[in-house]
């Protein structure tokens, strides 16, 4: 309630990736995208700006996947990283680990592999000391 405001979803899509399309390669975006076909590569959001993906029952990512905010309902290749907020719905199975802040899984969901879960505040609360080098 205090500590530092979170980023808010995208509302809404600045870039589509529809069905039938395939990418070879890695993917960088920022803002929100949504996806319906299919990636061979990498999905990274731009970091310090808020970023929303959208990959619906459709969509393929055989890659690695880092965000802000996720809502997964095809299947992911590769280990997930959201650092806001992940949905997993009913259709979405992910082949690799997830790291996550907040999670939300539904009935039927598929996850191989582990869930871990991130805690920024935790980082934020580490204090460096300084040796006093006058004595």
């Amino acid at each position: 309630m205090f500590g530092k405001k979170h980023s808010k979803p995208q509302n809404r899509i600045d870039s589509l990736i529809g069905v039938g399309t395939t990418i070879e390669g890695n993917l960088s975006f920022s803002g929100g995208m949504r996806i319906d076909g299919q990636v061979n590569g990498n999905v990274i959001a731009a970091q310090g700006k808020p970023s929303t993906l959208v990959l619906s029952e459709h969509a393929r990512v055989n890659g690695e996947v880092t965000v802000t905010h996720l809502v997964v309902n095809g299947a992911i290749n590769g280990p997930v990283s959201a650092s806001e907020y992940m949905e997993l719905q009913s259709k979405a199975k992910v082949n690799g680990d997830v790291h996550y802040k907040t999670l939300e899984i539904q009935l039927g969901a598929i996850i191989e592999g582990r869930l871990i879960h991130s805690t920024v505040a935790a980082q934020d609360k580490i204090v460096a000391f300084k040796l006093n080098s006058g004595e």
